[in-house]
């Protein structure tokens, strides 16, 4: 049964290609295509169907061949993106997932307008390869039950909330507004010291060893609930 339109988010996946839209001269590639152009170029503010049609050359009815909204086109970009990242290989867990979160952040911060829109349902297949690559691979780690969720949750929300940290902070005048908020800061160190002290104000910021401190906090966390022993290589808990 089709699936009725109502023109929100994520409906893309779930509403099958009509016929016209596979015999219409301008295919849904390149559509999905010069979209990521235009939201690299611009970001989503400036995403507009008309534009979109502009950019290629045609006009919006002909859009409306293969997508249906602004919604749709925001869900196929945001899937492409992820074909960038590659599913890694290989029997150990903890060097997958950390492959794997690396590359995400890697794309989240090659396409800035990518990381505010995650929040949409991710039901793309690029997407959901790499999901499911995340979840097999903690599930190997011996995590399971509620603890497989808030691992996967854990993980994926902290790349893509150190992606758009990022992304937002290093826009426009990054030292300017560095050098700002380090004053603001220091101005009130009476009543935030440690923040003042040590806080992210307090200096130049270095967004990979952040990163990779926070992810291998992450990790030790994970690798510590499934086996019950820090360091144990990943092994679920012996059996009894």
């Amino acid at each position: 049964m089709a699936t009725k339109s109502t023109g929100s988010a994520g409906e893309v996946w779930l509403r099958p290609p009509g016929r016209a839209a596979r015999e219409a001269p301008l295919s849904r590639d390149r559509i999905v295509a010069a979209a990521v152009a235009l939201l690299d170029e611009e970001g989503a503010a400036r995403l507009t169907m008309r534009r979109l049609a502009e950019r290629l050359g045609t006009g919006s009815t002909t859009l409306y061949w293969h997508v249906k909204t602004k919604d749709d086109v925001l869900d196929l970009a945001l899937d492409a993106i992820f074909e960038g990242v590659e599913i890694p290989d290989g029997p150990d867990w903890r060097a997958g997932v950390t492959a794997l979160i690396g590359g995400w952040r890697a794309v989240l911060l090659a396409h800035p307008w990518s990381a505010a829109l995650l929040g949409r349902p991710m039901l793309g297949p690029n997407v959901l390869a790499r999901s499911e690559f995340l979840y097999a691979a903690l599930v190997r780690a011996g995590v399971t039950g509620p603890a497989l969720t808030a691992a996967a949750y854990g993980l994926s929300n902290f790349v893509i909330g150190s992606a758009l940290m990022q992304a937002t902070w290093t826009a426009g005048a990054e030292q300017d507004t560095r050098r700002a908020a380090r004053e603001h800061v220091r101005a009130q160190r009476d009543r935030y010291p440690v923040l003042a002290a040590h806080g992210p104000q307090a200096g130049a910021a270095d967004w990979d060893t952040a990163f990779t401190l926070g992810l291998t906090w992450l990790l030790d966390g994970v690798q510590a609930g499934a086996t019950g022993t820090p360091g144990s290589g990943g092994r679920g808990p012996e059996p009894s």
